[in-house]
Formats: structure tokens, sequence, C-alpha cells
């Protein structure tokens, strides 16, 4: 049984080992040469990649700047209208003090009039013979 055993297993691993040996592909070799030329390209490359970038940010930096421009723009808007804002409600609320002040000034005439009326009614009353003498 043993015996049996030891077949199979150098069995199987004389068929399968040959058959990873054959996947396994031999990378050709390269000269020393052109790696350098790959590294020179890729040093250009990257050279042009950090250009693109620079150009980006600067790109972008300038549309950032015109939006800092806007803003400043809107800021003054904004601030231009909440001051004439500002400035009617100054407006509205003298005129509305104002009124309140005339007001009380006409309330008090008024009751003035109405106890002078009131006092001279009285004097008429006093003056008037009674009503069945005449």
């Amino acid at each position: 049984m043993m015996k049996s055993i030891i077949t199979i297993t150098v069995l199987i691993t004389v068929l399968i080992i040959p058959s990873l040996l054959i996947a396994l592909e031999t990378a050709p070799r390269i000269s020393d040469r052109e790696i350098v030329e790959r590294l020179t390209r890729l040093e250009e490359g990257q050279k042009n990649l950090e250009k693109r970038f620079d150009d980006l940010r600067s790109e972008m930096n300038s549309r950032f700047e015109a939006v800092d421009k806007r803003f400043d723009i809107l800021q003054w808007m904004l601030g231009l209208f909440i001051t004439i804002a500002l400035v009617i409600l100054g407006f509205v609320l003298r005129m509305q003090w104002q009124m309140h002040r005339r007001q009380t000034r006409i309330e008090t005439i008024l009751e003035t009039h109405k106890d002078e009326i009131a006092f001279l009614k009285g004097l008429i009353e006093k003056l008037l013979p009674p009503k069945g003498v005449l």
C-alpha cells in the first residue's frame, strides 16, 4: 500500500512539474542602451506631465482670481444695497416718529378745546334764563 502511494506521488510529480516549468516564460535580455533610452523617454514624459500640471495650476489660479474679483464686486453691491435699505428704514422711522409727535400735539390741543367748549357750554347754560320763564 505504501509503495502504491509513493508511486502515485512520484508519477504526479513527474507529470505536473514539467508542465509548470513550460508555463514559465523567459524574458528577453534587455541591453543597457535600451534601458537608458527607455529611462530618458520616461523622464521626458515626466517633464511633460509636470509642465501640464503647472499649466493647469496657473489656469486654475487665474480662474480663482476671476471668481475672487466677482465676489469682491458682489460684496460691494451687497454693502450698497444694505446701506440704502438702512437709510430708507431710518427715513421711515423718522417720519413715523414725527407723525406720532404731531398726533400727540393734536390730541392735547383737541383735549384743550374740548375742555374750553365744555366750559363755554356751562357758562352759556348759566346765562340762559330757565325754560318756563319766557
